[in-house]
């Protein structure tokens, strides 16, 4: 029989963060709840992302928030991926007790889990992209994703150049396996 440590939980992910390289990252609030359902709240998810993401070196290419969840694509710092989950440590429990003030509900779980892929090959990389940067549209919260204002389309498409923008948004995204049931 195997120990209780060699078995795979499936509703808590290996993060295998020991490599330098770009990320893909997932998380949810616990039971996918919309605790930032409002402009304000989705203003201060975003501003913290932005901001913690900086603090620990991750270099943000793609971000999208959302309600109940948020996908980021990012690069590590030199020194290796090992900064993620303090990063999304410090994030999660500063949004948790600034939503809470909020809702008055001291204490309340707010964050479920977060997901990340060590992205090695190009074409994922840039599926990935390409995702993030649509996935408002994805979710039906506005008809073109540089509409949306709490994800990176609009600057990606500012800054980056027209054949950089055909080429992610011309990958497919269809095969691509990421936790968005939300």
């Amino acid at each position: 029989m195997p120990s209780p440590r060699s078995i795979s939980w499936p509703h808590a992910p290996t993060h295998r963060l020991a490599s330098h390289g770009t990320y893909f990252v997932t998380a949810s609030t616990y039971l996918k709840q919309h605790h930032f359902r409002a402009p304000q709240r989705l203003d201060v998810l975003q501003r913290g992302l932005l901001t913690v993401a900086s603090e620990f070196n991750w270099q943000l290419e793609a971000w999208c928030v959302l309600s109940n969840h948020y996908h980021f694509v990012a690069r590590s710092p030199d020194t290796g991926a090992a900064t993620l989950r303090p990063m999304l440590k410090k994030l999660h429990a500063k949004l948790a007790h600034w939503i809470n003030k909020q809702d008055n509900t001291p204490g309340r779980r707010v964050w479920f889990n977060f997901w990340d892929t060590h992205l090695t090959y190009e074409k994922s990389y840039l599926a990935r992209l390409h995702y993030t940067h649509t996935n408002a549209v994805h979710h039906r919260l506005a008809q073109a994703s540089n509409q949306y204002p709490w994800c990176s389309a609009a600057w990606f498409e500012r800054t980056a150049t027209p054949a950089q923008v055909k080429t992610i948004y011309s990958m497919p995204t269809d095969s691509l396996h990421v936790e968005d049931e939300f």
